[in-house]
């Protein structure tokens, strides 16, 4: 293709023969070698191919583009989904099974912290101050959007409150509505196992402005 002065060719074989003014844009009229047996005109985004036989193809260098770039993305897509999958002890996303927190023999297994999603894993590990392990709900109670107890991996928390090996269990679900009564459904489950449960503290960012920060948070 061509702007102004300036010849770009993606195929060595090319050669520009001349410029020519077309519907008030500069089209290339590009020859090939004999080895291609073909004359290429690029005009924009459009590329005209004329072969020997007389036939005409119109390519569009935006589609082939996008094309040529969508494939290997998607395989590569495909290919991680396929490797992924949720821990049978946490149920965060992981390769290996069970996933690299829980078979650790470092993590103290005695303290649990309670998350919504499996990214939430990654805000908190971030820290590089908690090691205890963690437990994925998979969501948070919304009765609007008829998410129940059930639809929760609430269960599997409990099956692993009930074991005697833990401590303390940390509700870490976000400060939303849901969040909240998802905590507190949470805490109530856990508490009748005689487990303390505490909930992550609340407070002002780095950089925040106390002008702005809600009375909740202040109190």
């Amino acid at each position: 293709t061509g702007d102004g002065n300036r010849t770009y060719l993606a195929r060595p074989d090319l050669t520009v023969e001349a410029w020519d003014n077309v519907a008030d844009k500069r089209v290339a009229r590009v020859k090939a070698s004999a080895a291609t047996a073909s004359a290429i005109a690029v005009a924009g985004e459009r590329v005209f191919v004329a072969a020997l036989d007389g036939s005409v193809a119109v390519r569009s260098l935006a589609l082939e583009s996008e094309a040529a770039f969508k494939t290997p993305v998607a395989t590569a897509i495909a290919a991680v989904k396929g490797m992924l999958c949720h821990c049978s002890i946490c149920h965060s996303i992981t390769a290996v099974e069970p996933c690299g927190i829980c078979s650790d023999p470092h993590r103290d297994r005695t303290l649990i912290c309670v998350v919504e999603e499996p990214q939430n894993v990654t805000s908190v590990e971030k820290t590089r101050e908690f090691r205890g392990v963690y437990h994925v709900l998979m969501g948070a109670l919304s009765p609007l959007h008829g998410v129940g107890p059930d639809d929760l991996k609430i269960k599997g928390l409990l099956a692993r409150v009930g074991e005697g090996q833990v401590d303390e269990v940390i509700i870490a679900t976000n400060p939303t509505v849901e969040g909240e009564a998802t905590a507190l459904y949470v805490a109530d489950r856990v508490a009748s196992f005689g487990v303390p449960v505490t909930r992550i503290g609340y407070g002002m960012p780095i950089g925040g402005d106390l002008e702005y920060v809600d009375p909740i948070t202040v109190r």
